[in-house]
């Protein structure tokens, strides 16, 4: 099943409306879909460069978007947000962290998980749905989607802009390992200031 959606992902990059796919991948890939938007952008940066701005800032927006629906799923209609939670194996995992925080403990390591999710290969849509269920700050949520997601989308945008099928051979074999270290590294560096100034 996800090699289908993934190879019809694909094949969306290469439609005359591109642009409305991607926007559309986005959004429900932040709230339910298995497939990510970066399947769509590298291509779609590589036959059009001149558009690899538009396509990164369509990118963000409905991803943060489709972030707002997952948290709407988690806020209002538990039992689906629930089995897509189940679905990428996050049950306990989720039950954990709002006894954890009903407790008063966890918040700074959701702010963590929450950005890592929208930068690395971690399904998003968990998180978003999770936010609403523990009804996170909806502001904070907002600024912290728009940034993560933001952040990937660009360096997925320009290097695949500037390096063309060499970033897109990279994508398909190592971009999940080195989009997991350079997360946690930010992470952790904004830590350090957060304690320091602290």
């Amino acid at each position: 099943m996800f090699n289908e959606l993934y190879q019809k992902s694909l094949g969306l990059a290469a439609h005359k409306s591109s642009k409305m796919f991607l926007a559309i991948v986005s959004f429900v890939e932040s709230s339910f879909f298995p497939i990510p938007p970066d399947v769509m952008i590298v291509p779609m940066v590589i036959a059009k460069k001149n558009d690899y701005l538009k396509i990164f800032i369509i990118a963000t927006l409905f991803s943060t978007l489709g972030g707002v629906l997952g948290y709407f799923i988690g806020s209002y209609f538990l039992d689906f947000g629930m089995s897509v939670v189940g679905f990428y194996g996050y049950e306990d995992k989720v039950l954990n962290l709002k006894e954890n925080l009903t407790k008063g403990t966890g918040l700074y390591i959701w702010l963590a998980t929450l950005f890592l999710a929208g930068f690395t290969p971690l399904p998003f849509k968990v998180f978003t749905i999770t936010s609403g269920m523990i009804g996170f700050n909806l502001f904070i949520f907002l600024f912290i989607c728009l940034i993560s997601r933001g952040l990937r989308f660009f360096i997925v945008s320009y290097f695949s802009f500037k390096f063309g099928d060499t970033f897109s051979r990279f994508m398909t074999t190592k971009a999940a390992v080195w989009f997991t270290i350079i997360g946690i590294a930010i992470v952790l560096i904004f830590g350090v200031i957060y304690f320091i100034v602290k």
